[in-house]
């Protein structure tokens, strides 16, 4: 079997961009070929996508594109063992936060065509955000193959230089974990009002989602839609006094800074 992705690493990232690909036709499923050392994830992957799962990575490294899905703290150790398997003219995908395309051009000793990608998780269900940058030797041709199986499923994948991957990181790369947190906060506050926790659940989430829709479609800026919800004296205009009186801005931007901080760390 000839197979034309391999993928080092099954975690939930992988898992996500695998299911587009093979969900929307952009790969066959008898194309891919999965390694990961967890057994339940190689059969969860196995049994929901149709894909071939291995256990050892020599596979999936010798495949034509190699998507690089491991942990970033343990990248390099895996690639120290399994970067011979990777053949010279290979496009390797690398969805790592903060390691640099210039990292894995040293592991792999100057082999391979590499691209580095920010994606997030959304892309599970045709929503992704991701940036790509090219690295060493990556062509035009591999960009838009990588933004490609990034879009297949639908959402959004833009191209970024590399110095600006770690604010990507900071905004889209982690963005859906400060979206699920603010919707734990409304529905908790939702229950202390008297609401029951999944009638709360409903109207948050269909706040939140239509409120996003609204921000795309209608092209004004987020502080102008949110100057038209805000009536004077109204009780949004006493909600956001709150906020601002507890500097809940200046946090989240402190918040998206330490993580592109961390994600600078990672490369270091």
């Amino acid at each position: 079997m000839e197979y034309e992705l391999g993928v080092i690493g099954g975690g939930n990232m992988a898992e996500a961009i695998l299911g587009a690909a093979v969900r929307s036709g952009f790969l066959s499923a008898e194309k891919i070929v999965a390694a990961d050392p967890t057994a339940a994830r190689r059969e969860k992957l196995a049994n929901e996508l149709g894909i071939t799962c291995v256990e050892t990575n020599d596979a999936p490294a010798g495949c034509p594109r190699v998507l690089l899905a491991v942990k970033p703290q343990v990248m390099g150790d895996m690639l120290d063992t399994d970067a011979k398997h990777i053949r010279d003219d290979a496009l390797v995908i690398s969805i790592a936060a903060g390691l640099s395309t210039a990292f894995f051009d040293g592991k792999l000793a100057g082999r391979g065509r590499i691209v580095r990608v920010m994606p997030n998780t959304p892309l599970l269900v045709g929503q992704g955000a991701s940036a790509v940058c090219a690295g060493p030797r990556a062509t035009k041709d591999d960009l838009a193959w990588t933004r490609n199986l990034l879009t297949c499923g639908g959402g959004l994948s833009v191209e970024v230089d590399e110095k600006l991957m770690d604010a990507v990181t900071c905004v889209s790369g982690s963005g859906p974990a400060y979206f699920f947190y603010l919707i734990e906060a409304m529905v908790q506050a939702g229950v202390n009002e008297g609401l029951t926790s999944a009638t709360a659940l409903q109207l948050a989430t269909q706040t939140c989602a239509g409120a996003a829709k609204l921000l795309a479609e209608t092209g004004e800026g987020p502080a102008d839609l949110r100057r038209r919800v805000t009536s004077p004296g109204g009780t949004t205009q006493r909600a956001v006094e709150t906020l601002d009186a507890g500097g809940v801005k200046d946090k989240i931007i402190a918040a998206l800074r330490a993580c592109a901080d961390r994600s600078r760390e990672l490369g270091a």
